[in-house]
């Protein structure tokens, strides 16, 4: 059952108990209706309403045809567990991978006796996923050999030669995998008529356009302008396309569908290190173009030339508010409270991490740049201040556009996942690997009837040891998901029935 705190300030949250979990294989069904885990080599069908278990499947062994081709050596426990799972867009089917076996099995929700399993062979498995119709399934090779996508409908395949980053993709809401990217190699046009894939052919970038509605026949293919594809991403409109280049070279290309290109972006001067993260706003008026260095650049889809630059500094600025999480409050709620944030007003200083550039690798730039839902706030981590998340505001079409810093939010750890809720404007919720999560809302409606701002943390009820590490949306807004390394737990808003 769940277990419900005692509300200390306006929010009211249920927290379900403690389940196992392993390859953080957590996620909603799409009509937020059910919960779909992995545990090891089982899968796990609960009720969202009640967390009570209504199917179970576990994956079998492997053909004799799959042993040989590994040479016949004994699989680990390892191999055995599920890498990728996911739900069909309409919730019908569900399929569960095994990269390491080569193998994905497929099952149906309203009929335990049907399934279907797919084996790659010699050519491997690094990812597989849910094309957008729910009835293909996308399975990408070891080596960058080919993806092959397999339909439930007919049992027939097809194979797209030379994908660049096989293992990194635009996920979708309903598909879950162990590791999520920024760098993306391939993604579906909104309306999932279009299968949008980054090849490399005679040691060129190219990149080619299959009709999801027809077999996935190719319909367009022509060569990128870059010299070594980072990664790719489509407008929501999907009439454009961002293509930029690796890590040597700060450059963005704009084409169209057609292949045409439309614009180039490379800052001035140069700041050495390539595009580490862009972002399209939802309209598709905008991409937010973060690098290695403190600087955010939105170009407009107009001149395809920024229009503003977000700059870190070490000082907030007067007026704006911080949020910051106060000190030992895990301690003094035990966990099973929440209580506000600190809110201070600028000017106030915050540590920057100066990072050697000659260095590899180095803990700088823009860690993740995330639009909310209507696209009026933009979310900004950048890594060389790994405790802080920056929210900036974007005005509506009808006013100047002067985008500015909104707030800033403070924590005692650095930040693990940030998410804004897919519903609501104005909702986030983050996570730094304590016994508890932290929440920020302009959705609060104060006593004059305005909407204010409310920043939370919110202790995990627990008598056993859990850090949240990972965070997930339902897709109706309502609920959340919260991972530890090998467990999981729910959280669901509820009314406040208190009195005035």
């Amino acid at each position: 059952m769940p277990i419900r705190y005692p509300n200390l300030l306006f929010t009211h949250m249920d927290f379900t108990e403690l389940y196992g979990q392993t390859g953080n294989i957590v996620c909603f069904s799409p009509g937020a209706h059910f919960i779909l885990n992995a545990l090891e080599d089982v899968l796990i069908v609960r009720r969202a309403d009640t967390l009570q278990i209504t199917h179970t499947w576990t994956i079998s062994h492997p053909s004799e045809t799959t042993t040989i081709l590994s040479n016949s050596k004994p699989q680990s426990s390892s191999n055995q567990c599920i890498s990728h799972a996911g739900w069909s867009c309409d919730s019908e089917y569900i399929f569960a991978a095994s990269a390491k076996r080569g193998i994905v099995h497929v099952f149906k929700l309203r009929d335990e006796e049907w399934d279907a399993r797919i084996e790659t062979g010699a050519e491997g498995l690094t990812k597989a996923e849910w094309a957008p119709d729910g009835r293909h399934i996308l399975c990408f090779s070891e080596w960058g050999l080919r993806v092959t996508i397999w339909s439930l409908l007919t049992g027939a395949a097809t194979y797209i030669q030379f994908p660049i980053h096989p293992d990194r993709g635009a996920f979708l809401e309903c598909c879950v995998s162990c590791c999520d990217s920024c760098t993306t190699g391939y993604a579906f046009r909104a309306d999932a008529r279009y299968f949008i894939l980054a090849e490399r052919h005679k040691s060129k970038d190219t990149l080619g356009i299959y009709d999801a509605s027809n077999s996935y026949k190719l319909v367009r293919h022509f060569a990128l302008p870059t010299t070594n594809l980072s990664s790719i991403a489509l407008s929501p409109t999907g009439n454009y396309l961002a293509v930029w280049e690796g890590v040597l070279e700060y450059k963005l290309h704009v084409l169209s569908i057609a292949g045409d290109i439309q614009g180039t972006f490379s800052p001035n001067p140069d700041p050495g290190f390539g595009i580490r993260n862009a972002a399209w706003h939802p309209s598709g008026m905008f991409i937010a173009v973060g690098g290695w260095d403190d600087k955010i650049h939105i170009l407009d889809s107009l001149t395809w030339s920024p229009v503003s630059t977000l700059e870190l500094s070490s000082r907030i600025p007067s007026g704006i508010t911080l949020w910051r999480e106060p000190p030992s409050w895990l301690e003094s709620t035990q966990g099973r409270g929440f209580i506000s944030y600190e809110r201070l007003k600028g000017p106030q200083p915050i540590n920057v991490h100066r990072v050697d550039p000659t260095k590899p690798n180095p803990k700088s730039g823009a860690a993740q740049l995330d639009w909310n839902k209507t696209g009026t706030l933009l979310l900004v981590r950048f890594e060389n201040v790994p405790m802080l998340v920056h929210i900036y505001d974007f005005p509506a079409p009808s006013e100047p556009f002067v985008p500015r810093l909104r707030c800033v939010l403070q924590h005692q750890k650095p930040i693990l996942n940030a998410r804004w809720n897919p519903v609501r404007k104005g909702s986030l919720v983050m996570c730094c690997g304590t016994q508890g999560i932290y929440t920020w809302s302009d959705e609060w409606v104060g006593e004059g009837g305005d909407e204010e701002e409310m920043a939370e943390c919110i202790g995990v009820p627990t008598t056993k040891k859990y850090e949240s590490r990972d965070i997930r949306w339902a897709p109706d807004g309502n609920g959340l998901v919260l991972m530890d390394k090998d467990t999981f737990c729910c959280a669901f808003e509820v009314e406040d029935n208190r009195d005035d």
